[in-house]
This record gives C-alpha cells, structure tokens and sequence, in this order.
C-alpha cells in the first residue's frame, strides 16, 4: 500500500471545513425556501394522514435496500467474508448513512476506511471495488430511466434500447477487461489497479448485478408510493422525480445530509415536466424527510451488530469464483 493508502486507512477525514460551510449555507437555504413559498405547517401536514399501516411496509422496504447492499459487498467479496456478515452489514448500513448525512459525498470514504479496519483491504483496492459497484448502480439507474421513459410514452424502443443496454454488462468481469502490461508510469499502475478490482468472473457480475437491481427496485417501491401521497401525480413523474433526487449525488455541490442538492434536482426534474415549484419542493423535503428517517434508525442499530475481526491479515486482491 503506498504512504498516501496507509494515511487514508487509519485516519477518516470527514469532509473539508469548506465542504461543511457549502453543506450548511444548502441546508439553510432549504429552511428558508420552504418557510417562504410552501410553509412549515402545510408541508408536513398530509404526514397526519399516513396510518402506521401504510408506513411500515415503505420502511421495510427501504430497510430492505440496506440489507441487499450488504448481500452485495458479500458477493463481490466472497470467499473472504465468508461467516462474517454481521460485520459487512454493519459496514454497508454505516457507509450508506454515512453518505446520506455528510456533505459533498464524503460518506463514500466510510467504505473503504471501515474495509480497511474490519477486513484489513487495501484503502486504494477497496476504492477501486466501489467505483465499480457504482457503475453498476449507473446501469441499474438507466434501467429504470428506460421503463419511466416507456410508462410515459409506450413504444418498442425503449425494451429494445433496455436489451441493448443490458449487454454492456459481460464487459464488466476482469476477464474481458484489458490489463496494461508491464509497471509503467502512475496512471498505468492506477488503472491496472482499478481493473484488478473489478468482479472476477461474469457470474459474480451477475449475481452482484442481481442486488444492485433488487436494491433500486425496493429503494424506488418506497419511495415512489411515499412521495406519491405527497405529489399525486402519474407514475411516471413520480419516479423521475425519485430519479432526479437520487442523481442528486451526481452534482458538484452536496449539502449536509443531502440538504439543499437533492431538493434541488428533484425540482430540477419535475418542474419542466408540469409540476409547480411549490408542490415538487413540498413533495421533494417530504421524502427527503423519510430518508433521513430511515438513515438514522437504521444507521444507530447497525452499531449493535458484532464485529468479528479477521484471524490474519487478508490478501488484498479478491479472489475468483
């Protein structure tokens, strides 16, 4: 590992002092927009009307999605966590709460600090296993991009265009990918790296491809029949608005638990489709309420999961099927 990994391993930094003023003035400004178009009390107002009944499936739901993460770090990493998923489950649900509540994506270090203290993996291999596990998400999000497009417009197109799509997936296995020869200089040693980590085999691509849809299904399930009470609108707007706030991640800018930024894209989505800025922000803190809901609850009781640290020190490449 070079200087700069075994720094990054040991020591978590937890976003710059700019990235948190960026994240408070988003969060601020969030406040004050809905206090002076929407307002508090009309907001939160249509909650009186959710029954505990209706409720408790959406946070099943979403506790669900936080499961299947872990069922897919299991995957992509197995044999090696084999009879330690307690501890994954613990690292995956405090990774994704991490990312829900830090502003400009600092979570996303969560991951490979806490594989570096529970699994002792690699600070950069471990990054690189993420970056692939979010292209994967990408695909996954096209996906479902594809079927809002058809709800809105059915046509053969877009089942074709959803095929077409989907075979890009047997090019995301170590075995296709095309390793540079040789050492060479820093960037040739960084993608070797990268491609090093990428799933073993095509059936691990499948199988881990298989959660990561399991995942956005169950996210998007909730969240749609959630911010429909709110927006009631058609399907199909409803989950481009849940798209718009879950690209959200994608923007230079992200406020302290995603205040401010996945507000914005939401309305962002939803405004040149017909939807009032007053009904997609109230629709959009609405949501973005639960999630932070559902982050907290499930963020505290992962901290009461076990962790069972490693017997020896661990390879640092994944091993194949």
């Amino acid at each position: 590992m070079t200087a700069i990994g075994r720094a990054t391993s040991t020591s978590l930094r937890l976003g710059r002092p700019r990235d948190w003023v960026v994240g408070a003035a988003l969060l601020g400004g969030v406040l004050l927009g809905v206090a002076f178009t929407v307002g508090w009390g009309k907001l939160l107002a249509p909650w009186r009307d959710l029954s505990a009944g209706e409720l408790l499936p959406l946070l099943l739901l979403s506790a669900l999605s936080y499961g299947l993460r872990a069922v897919r770090v299991y995957d992509y990493f197995r044999p090696r966590f084999r009879g330690r998923f307690p501890t994954v489950l613990r690292l995956s649900v405090l990774h994704n709460s991490a990312n829900n509540l830090l502003p400009m994506r600092a979570g996303e270090m969560v991951f490979p600090w806490l594989m570096g203290r529970y699994f002792g993996h690699g600070f950069l291999d471990a990054t690189a296993a993420l970056v692939w596990i979010r292209l994967l998400d990408l695909h996954s999000l096209g996906l479902i991009g594809m079927l809002t497009l058809w709800l809105r417009s059915p046509s053969w197109i877009w089942p074709v265009a959803a095929i077409a799509w989907l075979v890009l997936l047997p090019l995301a296995y170590k075995g296709r990918l095309a390793m540079p020869a040789g050492e060479g200089g820093r960037v040739r040693r960084l993608l070797r790296r990268a491609l090093e980590a990428a799933p073993a085999s095509f059936g691990r691509v499948l199988r881990v491809y298989l959660w990561t849809t399991l995942i956005w299904a169950s996210k998007f399930a909730a969240f749609a029949a959630l911010l429909h009470h709110f927006l009631p609108v058609g399907l199909w707007l409803v989950l481009t608005g849940v798209m718009g706030a879950e690209l959200s991640s994608v923007l230079p800018f992200h406020g302290i638990a995603g205040s401010g930024s996945y507000e914005l894209a939401m309305v962002a989505a939803l405004v040149p489709l017909g939807v009032s800025p007053q009904a997609a922000l109230a629709g959009a803190v609405n949501l973005h309420l639960f999630l932070l809901g559902v982050t907290l609850l499930l963020g505290g009781m992962a901290f009461l999961l076990p962790v069972q640290r490693p017997p020896t020190k661990l390879a640092k490449t994944i091993n194949g099927d």
